[in-house]
């Protein structure tokens, strides 16, 4: 683990555990700062998230709310995935829409990036990044109404109460990129 500065290096000197699963890596090492101190440390190695503001029919849609293990109760959040970059935000977007919405055939959307540079997560434990974009789907596209979990004018107005009602700070973070782009 290095910094940009050659006086801020920091040494791992061992890893002393590593579990893998499909999901997540959990990996303990003992590292020496920058002052000869040393320290076990935990981290995460995870694959990079993306989240996709949906724009359909002049509304912000969300899919339906989904159990979350990590906080143990049912959550609104936008719709989203991991992003490996084996496929581009375009098409992972695409698919992301698909699952959370049960789409058949070509989803017709344009595909707009709120952050090309993707936004560190949890730089202290983690490596994971967040990649936001937006889906503005075709009005061609039927997106069945069981499927959509809430939606919100496609307004600044009702992208402030989107963003006021997610619990997730990764989705407000997409939201208020969203709200950026509006206002800029």
């Amino acid at each position: 683990m290095t910094s940009s500065s050659s006086g801020d290096q920091w040494q791992t000197l061992s890893q002393i555990v590593e579990i893998r699963s499909q999901w997540i890596t959990l990996v303990a090492e003992r590292l020496r700062d920058n002052k000869g101190r040393e320290f076990e440390y935990w981290r995460i190695r995870k694959s990079n998230s993306l989240l996709v503001v949906v724009e359909y029919r002049d509304l912000l849609v969300l899919p339906q709310p989904t159990y979350r293990p990590g906080v143990a109760r049912v959550t609104r959040d936008l719709a989203g995935g991991r992003f490996d970059g084996s496929l581009s935000k375009r098409t992972t977007a695409q698919e992301i829409l698909r699952r959370e919405f049960h789409l058949t055939g070509a989803v017709k959307a344009s595909i707009t990036e709120l952050n090309k540079t993707g936004w560190d997560i949890d730089s202290s434990a983690s490596n994971q990044q967040l990649y936001g974009v937006v889906a503005n789907v075709d009005t061609s596209t039927e997106i069945p109404s069981s499927r959509i979990g809430t939606s919100y004018p496609a307004t600044i107005e009702g992208g402030r109460s989107l963003r006021d009602d997610l619990t997730c700070l990764q989705c407000r973070a997409t939201v208020e990129a969203w709200l950026d782009r509006r206002t800029s």
